[in-house]
């Protein structure tokens, strides 16, 4: 049973190793893609960011470290994220993405409602893009610059090719979920969010300048020493996408039906009714990529899942009106072992400059106008660079010690060894002053005085798994 608790409280430090955004509180009184009713409001969001040693964090290019921390009172502070930043806080509209970014202005390109009227089976959708296609976002969503430094190598490639990047993965513990206080429960405004993280440029990670100015710059077109990255679709994470309120469900009964039609104001383009959605099975979501007129009768339900229609979808995100967008969603996150997929890629011996999106899709089957009612949420998410976990591969538990040695909480200590794993166990020497360790330790750390042995096991994302000291 220690073992196993211990085996969990290793996963458990594992799952947050690069970042760790918490707190995240978004006061919500929404309306949906559907009927405007009020903007959303944001209060608070604070982003807490951990990294092992080959991984740090900055928000002005500068100062790197474990954690950084964004909110609404220091996210266009100088102090904090340096001279001219462009981050973005203000109330949220329900917007639409498929992850493009746009090469002129470095920004994401998003969409918003232009119109929306009832259709005979559903809503016309108008939709237009938000103009943050100059030197500043727009109003309706949170963005922010956020740079990650890997010093994982000493190669640095310049070219940009994704098979030379090394993947992280969403730790299963990240979660969208109504705050604590936050207002009616099982309303179901947490399932449409979305947090997209767009890619910009990077460049070697030696890189310096004193006031931080030529990371923060970096954009699509910067030449030089800048890789651009923009060509990379963003990754964009649904969570909670097999979740749907009761709620929501009777809204899309009520509002859907089958069409068979090109023109949305004809009766006869509708005919029955909609294919069914149930709580606990994951949807698409028919994201908008495009401006969209009246002549395109666009209607929100189109969709082979929903009124089956299928001739406004694109089979590319640019090039049509809706597209059905591939998002990293909560049940890729809890996939293990061998199966468990990449969330996003960097480079080694990069710092790369990502910027980050936090919006409510509008276009998601769970936004209905009463989901505002859920008035306050929470969003945590942390990434990993480790694949596995010890359940993963049949890991039996940690190593029993000999009689005379005991598991301690060291934290202050000397090293005066270092020693590279190549074994699975761990035996001792105490007069030689050698260690046996196991291969998932990246380093074994002891110190040797008054006759006493103090050490440390650091595992292969820099996190102490294991303790002891000869008494």
């Amino acid at each position: 049973m220690k073992k196993k608790r211990k085996e969990n409280t290793k996963r458990n430090k594992l799952l947050f190793l690069l970042c760790l955004v918490c707190g995240v509180i978004l006061i919500i009184s929404t309306y949906a893609w559907f009927i405007g009713l009020n903007d959303v409001t944001v209060e608070m969001f604070d982003v807490k960011i951990s990294s092992t040693d080959s991984l740090q964090i900055s928000l002005n290019g500068v100062d790197w470290s474990d954690t950084v921390v964004i909110n609404s009172k220091n996210y266009n502070d100088p102090d904090v994220v340096g001279e001219g930043s462009t981050n973005s806080w203000s109330s949220l509209h329900p917007i639409s993405s498929v992850g493009v970014i746009d090469e002129t202005s470095s920004r994401l390109e998003l969409y918003e409602k232009g119109s929306l009227t009832k259709s005979e089976g559903g809503y016309r959708l108008l939709a237009s893009r938000v103009p943050n296609y100059d030197e500043s976002e727009a109003d309706g969503y949170v963005a922010f610059d956020l740079f990650i430094k890997n010093k994982s190598s000493n190669e640095y490639y310049v070219e940009y090719d994704p098979l030379n990047e090394e993947a992280l993965y969403l730790a299963p513990e990240s979660v969208v979920e109504v705050a604590e206080n936050g207002g009616e429960e099982n309303t179901g405004i947490e399932n449409s969010v979305r947090v997209a993280f767009a890619q910009i440029g990077r460049v070697i990670s030696t890189t310096y300048t004193e006031d931080g100015s030529e990371i923060r710059s970096i954009m699509c077109d910067s030449g030089g020493d800048v890789t651009s990255i923009c060509s990379k679709v963003a990754t964009i994470w649904e969570p909670n996408d097999t979740k749907h309120v009761q709620n929501a469900i009777n809204w899309y009964n009520t509002s859907c039906k089958h069409r068979v039609g090109f023109d949305v104001y004809d009766k006869s383009s509708y005919y029955g009714t909609c294919n069914n959605i149930t709580d606990g099975t994951a949807y698409p979501t028919y994201a908008v990529g495009g401006v969209i007129d009246v002549d395109d009768n666009v209607d929100v339900y189109d969709g082979a899942e929903y009124n089956g229609y299928q001739p406004s979808i694109s089979n590319q995100p640019t090039e049509g009106k809706l597209y059905k967008f591939p998002y990293f969603t909560d049940t890729m996150k809890n996939y293990t072992g061998t199966v468990r997929p990449e969330f996003m890629t960097v480079a080694p011996n990069s710092i790369t400059k990502i910027r980050v999106y936090v919006y409510i899709e509008g276009q998601d089957i769970d936004n209905y106008d009463f989901a505002q009612l859920g008035k306050k949420i929470s969003v945590s998410f942390g990434f990993t660079k480790e694949r596995f976990y010890g359940e993963d591969i049949d890991y039996d538990g940690y190593p029993e010690l000999p009689d005379d040695v005991v598991r301690t909480r060291v934290v202050h200590y000397n090293n005066t060894g270092n020693i590279v794993p190549d074994d699975s166990r761990i035996t001792y020497d105490y007069d030689k002053k050698e260690f046996t360790i196991p291969n998932w330790f990246r380093a074994f750390s002891f110190t040797d005085g008054d006759d006493e042995i103090i050490a440390k096991g650091v595992d292969q994302a820099g996190d102490v798994v294991w303790e002891f000291e000869k008494k």
